[in-house]
């Protein structure tokens, strides 16, 4: 976090605030931090650590806490200490603070969408080159849950994969290889003709990418069949199925009805709405 900061700061500034330094003294002031649009508050400590990256005097000091549901108007925090470094902070503090309440935000939505079903939101690695760490972060503030962040967390064998390897005879003649390899497996299938060759090779989750409701909710019976749980003490595993693909807050609750495990959702980190936050004297 010290390192990103490090460089927006750097990216920011240049220099010097040439402005800052021409008419401003070095006098202590207050400010606070508004959230102008109502949100999911996310990115408070980091913030705060770019008010104290650019002056170890500043103090900054939260009036609610990451997770919160806030309304428009409510102060967020009040920075105290020299001018000149709280003007030099500002945007960057403001930049970092409005992005993750925006990807928290949005999260929440869609997690308050598919109440009551027990279906988890999840993210996926479509992230701002650089921020993935924060925005996945954001993602758990707003109550989904996390992807893999990298490659090397999770054998994910999606189309591409298998149209270079020949497809499921491919997939089955490499399957013990990619077993011993130690790595949950998922697989991505467009229809339930290739949903149910990957079936019997029982990979840990099944991805049904742009699939439609029907086409899912047979997925889900199939798999239910396939791999019924006879006895609650002990519970034989099954693939976990996951919807990917157009998902959106006008189709989420019928995806949700389908009995898919897990929604990823690409949007929550690349196509969100960043939440407008100001500074202001006081």
């Amino acid at each position: 976090m010290k390192a990103i900061l490090k460089e927006a700061l750097k990216e920011d500034i240049g220099k010097k605030d040439v402005t800052t330094q021409a008419l401003i003294s070095p006098k202590n002031i207050r400010a606070v931090l508004v959230a102008k649009d109502p949100c999911v508050v996310c990115g408070l400590s980091l913030a705060g650590m770019a008010f104290k990256l650019m002056d170890k005097r500043l103090t900054f000091k939260p009036r609610v806490s990451d997770g919160q549901k806030v309304k428009k108007g409510k102060v967020l925090a009040l920075v105290r200490g020299p001018a000149r470094g709280i003007l030099c902070a500002e945007r960057v503090a403001l930049n970092f603070l409005s992005l993750l309440c925006g990807v928290a935000t949005k999260t929440r939505h869609f997690v308050e969408a598919v109440k009551p079903y027990k279906v988890r939101i999840m993210d996926t690695r479509k992230t701002i080159p650089g921020l993935r760490i924060l925005q996945k972060y954001a993602v758990r503030i707003g109550g989904g849950y996390n992807h893999r962040s990298k490659l090397d967390e999770l054998i994910l064998i999606k189309d591409n994969h298998l149209k270079i390897i020949g497809g499921s005879q491919g997939l089955k003649e490499n399957w013990r290889n990619l077993k011993r390899k130690g790595k949950s497996i998922e697989i991505e299938v467009n229809h339930l003709d290739e949903f149910q060759a990957v079936l019997d090779l029982k990979p840990d989750i099944i991805m049904l990418d742009n699939m439609n409701i029907a086409d899912m909710r047979k997925a889900v019976v199939l798999r239910n069949k396939r791999y019924a749980i006879s006895d609650k003490r002990h519970a034989i595993p099954r693939p976990l199925l996951e919807a990917s693909g157009n998902i959106s807050l006008h189709n989420i609750k019928k995806i949700a009805s389908t009995g898919v495990d897990t929604i990823s959702i690409g949007s929550l980190t690349h196509s969100f709405d960043s939440v407008d936050i100001s500074l202001e004297i006081i």
